[in-house]
């Protein structure tokens, strides 16, 4: 039985109530739990979540875009109220599977989606670059703090000089077991630290703190492990379809430097947005700027006004232009 996570009671970062829920199917049999908000006929959004979230995260984002996209939501397996994973087990391939399920799913034929990706939600697009479903039913992707590689080594969690020291610190910070337990002042204050700005206030980090000490101990060293291990350059190279690039310059989980390999990468790199003093949970922190580049790629790329039939029950800007 899948999990219902933690909930705010009220406020902008309160998960908003979904028009649909439904269960998706991946490959391997894993249940997905998928959210649809927004009206019918709407351009259509699709948000990954990353490590340790839900479909939560994307609260504030939702209620950026929903009065007039129509926005799908899932959460990634072992996550939120997706239950722990099937015989897939945790891998790049079973999250580029789960990905190429949700859009087959839950957009109608011949729909197109922009499709986001925050951090691990973002390794999940790069995982899913040779998936049929992606190249044709994405019109346009943002990989939102987010990285293909390298991510221990080029984490800057533990602030000590001696880099292979560092780099043995933050592996086993990043994959331990050990429970979170409750949400504390200290709790607070060191998960603010890691994921966020300095400017990021109280409200911004309860609703992170909430949604991070939710997810299973279990299932948060998963995959850590498999993001510890990450290599997804080559993918990179292969998302053909038009992708812009977000990145907070106070990230210190993924780097500014990854925003620009990716960039350097990518074949058909749209844009790279740089948020000056935002962290690494930048659609919680300034979900404005964030939402604003979605409407942008929607504007661009997107099916705008296209006819769709309803779907069934069951900061700072560098290289702005397409080359």
């Amino acid at each position: 039985m899948s999990r219902r996570p933690a909930r705010l009671a009220a406020g902008p970062y309160a998960p908003p109530v979904a028009v649909s829920e439904l269960s998706v199917i991946s490959a391997d049999g894993s249940r997905l739990h998928a959210e649809l908000h927004g009206p019918e006929g709407a351009p259509a959004v699709v948000l990954a979540h990353g490590w340790t979230c839900s479909t939560a995260f994307w609260a504030p984002i939702v209620r950026e875009l929903v009065a007039d996209h129509r926005v799908v939501l899932y959460d990634q397996r072992g996550h939120g109220r997706s239950p722990a994973a099937g015989p897939g087990g945790y891998s790049t391939h079973a999250l580029a599977d789960d990905l190429a399920a949700v859009l087959q799913q839950t957009l109608v034929p011949g729909e197109r989606a922009v499709v986001v990706g925050h951090s691990m939600g973002g390794m999940t697009l790069m995982a899913a670059a040779d998936r049929p479903q992606l190249r044709e039913r994405a019109a346009a992707v943002l990989l939102c703090n987010t990285g293909s590689s390298r991510l221990i080594e080029r984490g800057r969690v533990v602030p000590l000089r001696g880099e292979r020291l560092r780099v043995r610190v933050q592996r086993a910070l990043l994959c331990s077991r050990a429970p979170l337990g409750p949400v504390t002042p200290l709790s607070r204050r060191l998960l603010k630290y890691v994921t966020m700005g300095p400017e990021a206030g109280p409200a911004v980090v309860d609703a992170c703190a909430s949604i991070v000490h939710d997810c299973p101990r279990a299932v948060r060293a998963a995959w850590a492990r498999v993001i510890g291990d990450l290599d997804l350059d080559a993918e990179v190279g292969r998302l053909a379809v038009p992708t812009a690039v977000l990145a907070g310059t106070a990230d210190r989980l993924t780097p500014l430097e990854h925003a620009r390999a990716l960039a350097d990468r990518l074949p058909r790199c749209v844009g790279v947005t740089e948020l000056d003093g935002l962290g690494h949970m930048a659609p919680v922190e300034d979900p404005a700027a964030v939402s604003g580049v979605i409407r942008g790629l929607v504007a661009t790329y997107g099916d705008v006004g296209g006819a769709r039939a309803a779907v069934p029950e069951s900061g700072r800007v560098r290289g702005a232009e397409e080359s």
